[in-house]
């Protein structure tokens, strides 16, 4: 670009700002001004006035400042009175101090040491002060306690004089006048000493055992001694009793809860509620249900979290009418509080708002989480098929891949309409009784029927239901649940032939 020309009767424009606009562009002249590197700390120097502090010394003087030195000014004097001491025994520690038959000579030499030693000791105080702190002295020598390094200073500078051998003077009697009062407040005395195990006792006391009921950590555990149950003729083996030990199993009320369980799936009761549902069909609830093991599968949620949100939305369902545009958010929502409910990390809302593609908004998943939780009314404690599997199979024993085989077909189950009214509990025993017929492991023994409570011909039927949804032939839109326990991950159990024709 060309340079602008510059009118000869204007003042030529400064070399830093050569700057000049032309038709709104700003330029910047060829010929710049490069400042000169020492005036260039001139130009950038800092103006302000620096805060001194108020005990600053001046220029002039330059204070030095001893380490360690102004901590405390009341231990200062014994600090230096100690350190002289010191160096006074080891003056008379270096040099070699003869026996007592030697000549006049040696003795005056002996004398000469002593006397230039008592000169550099500090003196004491009088011994009218003296004295008069006798018998507050030998209440304070209780109550102190001296570190150990100072102990052993002052017996070197004992042994090291022995000319001075009476209390009055000595260095000890001088480092506890010295000692301020607060040390001596924070000093535990004898008699609050006594007082703490005085107190320290009954509380240790309740801890310890008696003498000759000493017991390991065996023994410790007998002491809940596991009862002596009388099973029925034909249960194989007591699997409470088996995990007495085990506290997360709680073998102690693993039976009343899972009645407490049974008895519950009374209030949770659901009923045919497609009729009522005008926009909605079967087949769409179908297509929730998958979209929701997806979204269990990607966010990895526990199973349990998956079977409690498709019953809040059939609940919810059975209650309130929906429209086609809402079905995907009341799924949302529930999913949003099953994993409060059940998930130690719960995904964030934002989370469930972009697996709707963005479909609806915050104000509106939050009024819709209101809504079921209403309907609800705030009651989650819903029995779920899942967790009746999960002790069916560990009171039966069997093989995980078993127990996966039993997982799958009550998951596949969750899509199919026919099987929302029937009961959680028998649902879990169903889908057992299936899996062991598929991988030929016997029929229902007598172990389960004490477990569960069930006998085969009390969920015969739901037996046929679950075996007819396996045959049935699902489209490609609802492949989630199959494709999932196809990986080897689950042991690709979903591969496993189906029967025809079922050992009743």
């Amino acid at each position: 670009m060309a340079p602008s020309k510059v009118l000869t009767g204007q003042p030529k424009p400064t070399a830093i700002s050569g700057v000049v606009t032309r038709r709104g562009l700003a330029t910047r002249q060829n010929k710049e001004f490069i400042p000169d590197p020492s005036q260039k700390q001139n130009l950038f120097k800092d103006t302000r006035i620096k805060r001194k502090a108020d005990a600053s010394p001046t220029k002039d003087k330059v204070t030095k400042r001893s380490a360690l030195g102004n901590i405390t000014n009341a231990i200062g004097k014994t600090i230096t009175q100690i350190q002289d001491a010191k160096k006074v025994a080891k003056k008379v520690t270096s040099q070699p101090v003869k026996p007592l038959t030697q000549t006049t000579a040696n003795t005056r030499t002996l004398d000469k040491i002593v006397t230039s030693k008592q000169e550099n000791i500090p003196q004491s105080k009088p011994k009218q002060s003296v004295t008069r702190a006798k018998p507050q002295l030998k209440k304070e020598e209780e109550k102190t306690e001296i570190p150990a390094p100072v102990i052993k200073a002052l017996n070197a500078v004992r042994r090291s004089i022995e000319v001075e051998k009476s209390d009055e003077s000595s260095l000890y009697v001088s480092a506890l006048e010295s000692l301020p009062e607060e040390s001596k407040r924070l000093s535990r005395t004898s008699k609050d000493s006594a007082k703490l195990e005085a107190v320290v006792k009954p509380n240790n006391a309740l801890n310890q055992e008696p003498e000759g009921e000493k017991s390991g950590p065996s023994d410790r555990i007998n002491r809940n001694p596991c009862p002596v149950r009388k099973l029925p003729p034909g249960v194989s083996w007591d699997l409470d009793a088996e995990n007495w030990a085990d506290h997360f199993q709680v073998p102690q009320y693993a039976m009343d809860i899972f009645e407490y369980l049974k008895n519950r799936e009374k209030l949770f009761v659901i009923t045919d509620y497609m009729e009522r549902q005008v926009c909605l069909s079967k087949w769409m609830r179908s297509l929730l249900v998958d979209w929701m093991v997806a979204v269990q599968e990607s966010f990895e949620l526990n199973h349990e979290t998956l079977y409690l949100a498709v019953k809040l939305v059939d609940l919810y369902l059975t209650k309130v009418t929906v429209g086609k545009e809402t079905l995907q958010l009341l799924g949302a929502a529930s999913l949003f509080i099953a994993s409060k409910f059940d998930e130690r990390i719960p995904p964030m809302i934002e989370d469930f708002l972009y697996i709707c593609d963005g479909a609806y908004t915050h104000r509106e998943l939050t009024r819709m989480e209101i809504n079921v939780l209403k309907v609800m009314d705030f009651d989650l404690g819903i029995p779920l098929s899942y967790r009746f599997l999960r002790r069916y199979a560990r009171c039966a024993k069997v093989s995980m891949p078993t127990l996966t085989l039993a997982r799958y077909i009550l998951e596949y189950s969750l899509m199919d309409y026919a099987t929302i009214s029937f009961s959680d509990s028998k649902m879990a025993a169903a889908a057992l009784f299936l899996a062991l017929q598929m991988k030929d492991l016997g029929t229902w023994t007598t172990t389960l029927e004490y477990y569960t409570g069930y006998k085969l011909k009390d969920f015969a039927d739901i037996v046929n239901v679950l075996n007819e949804g396996l045959h049935r032939k699902q489209k490609e839109a609802l492949s989630t649940v199959r494709n999932k326990y196809s990986h080897k991950i689950f042991f690709e159990v979903a591969k496993v032939a189906l029967k025809d024709k079922l050992e009743m």
